[in-house]
C-alpha cells in the first residue's frame, strides 16, 4: 500500500465498513465534516463506473485548534482523510498519515501534533480492523 497512509482490510461489507470506521473516530474524538462518495460522483460527473469508494473528511476539533494556532494556513491541509474502499471483493480502509501530509507545512511545531493524530487514525484502522 502507501506511505503515506495506514490501510486495513476489513470484514466487513463497504456500508458497514463506512458505519463501523464513523463509529470508531468519534470514539477516537474525531468527528466526519464530509463524506464524498467517489464513485458516485464519477458515475455522475464523467458516466463511468469505479469500485466502491468514500473519502470521510475527518477532524479531531481539539488537535486542529492546536494546529492552527500554531499555522493559520494548515486548513489547507485539514480534515484528515479517511477512505473505505472496494477493491477486487475486499473491503478496506485506510487513514492518511498526518505526519507525513504535515511535512507539507515544513512547521516543526505542528510535529508532535501530527504525531499524536496520526497515532490516534492509526488507533482508528486497528479497531475498525478487529
Amino acid at each position: 500500500m502507501s506511505e503515506y497512509g495506514r490501510t486495513a482490510e476489513v470484514e466487513y461489507s463497504y456500508s458497514e465498513a463506512i458505519e463501523k470506521t464513523k463509529e470508531v473516530l468519534a470514539d477516537h474524538g474525531f468527528g466526519v465534516l464530509s463524506e464524498i462518495e467517489v464513485s458516485e460522483k464519477l458515475r455522475e460527473k464523467l458516466d463511468v463506473e469505479f469500485d466502491d469508494y468514500m473519502i470521510l473528511g475527518a477532524c479531531n476539533p481539539e488537535k486542529a485548534y492546536q494546529g492552527l494556532q500554531e499555522e493559520k494556513e494548515l486548513g489547507l491541509l485539514l480534515p484528515c482523510n479517511v477512505i473505505v474502499y472496494r477493491q477486487d471483493g475486499k473491503t478496506f480502509v485506510s487513514a492518511i498519515k498526518a505526519s507525513k501530509a504535515l511535512e507539507v507545512a515544513g512547521n516543526e511545531n505542528l510535529e508532535p501534533i501530527a504525531e499524536e493524530v496520526e497515532k490516534d487514525l492509526e488507533k482508528v484502522i486497528n479497531e475498525v480492523k478487529q
